[in-house]
């Protein structure tokens, strides 16, 4: 699944002009001070969506870990939050539109879900949970199996078993307190 950098280019070029040219467009048919005020109107209607947003999917990974769930999907809305967060304080009228979309709770798990389904079965991520329950084997229990809900490639399978547990002590020592001293000359 290797992206062409020429499609990252072609986006840093393409993106700028037509916001230039949306601006222009905008200006001209309500004036520059009303571009203007759209401009930093929709910059700060889009942080206090954000900020409202964030703490949701916050809320929504605590949950998952503490019920034992590995939070993909959470994490991954998050990283969708914050590019939100990026579109929106860039001005201009398109990435405010992008920003507002992944604003919208629906549509910004559509893209997760999306983004996670597409990036496991590329086999780039495998995603394994461990946690409290381990020594249950049964693969539906809240702390092992696939945290989706299904099986495809590039995810692990369970074998059935508890992972390897290596257990030991340690000690620790610090190099002031137990460095051996020297005898003056």
């Amino acid at each position: 699944m290797p992206i062409n950098p020429f499609v990252f280019l072609g986006l840093f070029i393409a993106i700028p002009l037509i916001e230039i040219v949306l601006l222009i467009q905008l200006g001209s048919a309500v004036g520059v001070l009303p571009t203007i005020g759209i401009v930093i109107a929709t910059a700060v209607i889009g942080t206090t969506l954000l900020r409202q947003q964030g703490f949701g999917v916050l809320a929504r990974a605590t949950e998952a870990m503490q019920s034992g769930k590995a939070p993909i999907e959470p994490v991954v809305e998050g990283v969708f939050l914050l590019l939100a967060g990026a579109f929106l304080l860039t001005p201009g009228l398109l990435t405010d539109a992008i920003g507002f979309t992944l604003l919208i709770p629906m549509a910004r798990q559509a893209v997760a879900r999306w983004t996670i389904k597409r990036v496991l079965n590329a086999g780039i991520v495998n995603v394994s949970t461990f946690g409290a329950g381990d020594d249950d084997p049964d693969p539906k229990s809240p702390a092992g199996g696939d945290p989706f809900g299904a099986s495809g490639p590039g995810r692990p399978q369970q074998s059935g078993r508890p992972p390897d547990v290596i257990e030991g002590e340690f000690e620790r020592i610090d190099e002031k307190t137990h460095r051996p001293k020297r005898k003056p000359r």
